[in-house]
């Protein structure tokens, strides 16, 4: 390959890092996951059963649909 193309490919990966690193280190997505996790742990709290259910309801459908496929 060609050096410039290949120094270009650099600069481009290293752009797209430092922006991942700023999406990782944002504080206020941060917050919305911790925001999400509490209400997720809640939920389940209050609905032990229900939320049994329900996983083992979307298990099953992901079973059928990848055990169709082969």
């Amino acid at each position: 390959m060609n050096e410039k193309v290949i120094d270009n490919l650099n600069i481009q990966l290293d752009k797209a890092i430092e922006k991942g690193k700023q999406i990782v280190e944002n504080e206020e997505l941060l917050e919305k996951a911790e925001e999400l996790k509490s209400l997720t742990e809640t939920t389940i709290r209050k609905h032990p059963i229900r939320t049994v259910l329900i996983g083992v309801g979307i298990g099953y459908l992901l079973g059928k649909i990848f055990s169709s496929n082969d």
